[in-house]
């Protein structure tokens, strides 16, 4: 069952309990193996050169891959034009602002109200320091980056079935696990129980290494003290003057800790792609995939619903409806890079090969919600201290996320409100909007007791009720991976699929990109082939 005792366990949870279980190596070959983690493998700009005069690609869906792909293609001379279905570039790339709208699947129409400035994020929101082909895009399209805080040690670890509901600083709960454990390691060190597995050097080592790690004392106990509260803080703080003297807190037992499980918590920031250095767009996630639109200009034609995707010896043709008139068009190229989501292209006739279209159907998508939430005041900053960061809870809404600039700015605030998963993310899908909004504001008023009184309005985002992508992001399993994966990224004829399906960054707009880049490499190559012998 999962923390919140919702359902079974979820992939991240999975992750964790790994983690915690057998080290951080085991964690990352487990998500490596099921595609959530790998080190990207962008080395730096393509080389297309020798583009054979007068050839052309179609790009169908101008997220991260379709438009990483076009600005590529174009600058080496190939005519390319992408189709949208949205009236804005970025796909998943996206942030959600006051005076937009979103209609779901469903037909339910939310218009946002948040003041000037502030946004949500409803797909990605971090970029993590070796998302290196990302970041590149940002760094040459000109898009200005700021740090992400993965872990806040001033933030909350929140179970509602521990500690009478209330949530505890991070600081805290890893300062008296670790404490706790090291104080036990340090025991069975002195009693010589570790003898058979490490010398009386290497003893001695481990005594004084555990000392500092745990913040023990001279006896290796850990408790209230002034080591301790150095870690998870003072009861009083160190000030000047008369009252200048600090209080030490009193540590909780180490049976409170592991029966309240929020020691699952502490490892939130140690996964390779959640670690220092995370990096998030000035003003949005989204403002990368309007960099990108505005590069591209007319190359993006939008309102571009495609219907149907034909494949001949000579080229490609794809019919779509303009949205916004209802007139059917159609748009041919001598290649086709297809980047839309699989459960949409499921539904899309394109005459490719069993194995290509068995692929595509064999990658069930993510449910995902996330749920923005605008307050009268940043009330996480003035009363709780919370400058940035996540804080984490066993109820449905997984998480609470805390902007990570502006900070001290006056008036208005948004909070990510809830990031949920698998059947909670379920649940919260078959409600309306506003039903989400006010059950996120529900359950993180058991964190924040400010909530309801200064909530003011809010947005919510269920993944499955999109309809350009009818799903968060892919889920291979191995044994999918294993029969599918290739046939889904091989050229079949003249048609290619990029995204962040095609690669081992799964849910990641790094595997989009490195996806996109790989595709168009060998597009060139069979282009060039062709090109020669002509």
């Amino acid at each position: 069952m999962s923390a919140a005792g919702a359902g079974p366990m979820t992939r991240r949870e999975l992750f964790k309990m790994i983690g915690m279980a057998a080290g951080g190596a085991a964690m990352y070959q487990a998500m490596s193996t099921l595609g959530y983690a790998a080190e990207s493998p962008f080395k730096g700009p393509i080389d297309l050169s020798g583009a054979p005069k007068g050839a052309s690609v179609l790009i169908l869906g101008s997220g991260v891959a379709g438009m990483t792909a076009a600005y590529e293609l174009r600058n080496a001379g190939y005519k390319v034009q992408i189709l949208e279905y949205n009236n804005r570039p970025g796909g998943r790339n996206w942030s959600i602002r006051g005076g937009d709208s979103y209609t779901e699947l469903g037909g339910y129409t939310q218009h946002c109200e948040f003041d000037k400035g502030l946004y949500i994020n409803p797909g990605p929101w971090r970029i993590p320091y070796h998302h290196r082909g990302l970041l590149h895009y940002c760094k040459i399209l000109g898009v200005p980056i700021e740090a992400f805080f993965q872990i806040n040690y001033n933030a909350y670890l929140h179970s509602s079935k521990a500690f009478g509901g209330k949530p505890q600083r991070y600081r805290e709960i890893k300062a008296d696990y670790q404490g706790h454990v090291a104080e036990l390691l340090s025991k069975a060190t002195r009693q010589h129980s570790l003898d058979d597995a490490i010398s009386k050097e290497d003893a001695e080592k481990l005594l004084e290494s555990l000392r500092s790690w745990g913040a023990l004392d001279k006896d290796f106990k850990y408790g209230k003290n002034l080591t301790s509260s150095e870690r998870r803080g003072y009861e009083k703080d160190p000030g000047g003057g008369l009252t200048a003297v600090p209080i030490p807190s009193q540590p909780m037992g180490l049976s409170d800790v592991l029966d309240s499980g929020l020691w699952q918590g502490i490892p939130s920031g140690d996964n390779y792609d959640m670690q220092t250095a995370l990096f998030q767009p000035v003003g949005g996630m989204g403002r990368i995939g309007e960099a990108f639109g505005r590069e591209l200009g007319s190359v993006i034609r939008y309102n571009s619903k495609v219907t149907k995707i034909e494949q001949s010896e000579r080229g490609v043709t794809a019919t779509y409806v303009d949205t916004a008139t209802g007139a059917t068009h159609s748009a041919s190229a001598d290649w086709c890079l297809c980047t839309i989501p699989l459960p949409v292209l499921a539904q899309i006739p394109m005459n490719v090969g069993q194995k290509m279209a068995a692929a595509i159907s064999a990658v069930p998508y993510a449910s995902a919600i996330k749920v923005g939430l605008q307050f009268k005041r940043r009330f996480w900053e003035e009363d709780d201290h919370i400058y940035g960061g996540i804080s984490y809870t066993d109820l449905p809404i997984t998480n609470i996320g805390y902007p990570n600039c502006d900070y001290h700015s006056p008036g208005k605030g948004v909070l990510l409100g809830a990031y949920i998963w698998g059947l909670n993310a379920m649940e919260f899908t078959a409600m309306t909007p506003p039903e989400r909004v006010m059950k996120a504001v529900e359950y993180g008023s058991q964190i924040h007791p400010q909530y309801k009184q200064e909530f003011d309005n809010g947005v919510a985002v269920a993944w499955h009720r999109s309809p350009f992508t009818m799903g968060c992001y892919g889920m291979w399993s191995s044994d999918a991976r294993a029969k599918h994966y290739e046939d889904l990224c091989r050229i079949d004829g003249r048609i290619a699929l990029a995204g962040e399906h095609a690669s081992y960054l799964g849910g990641w707009q790094e595997g989009g990109v490195t996806s996109a880049l790989d595709a168009i490499g060998r597009i060139h190559q069979r282009a060039v082939a062709q090109g020669s012998k002509a």
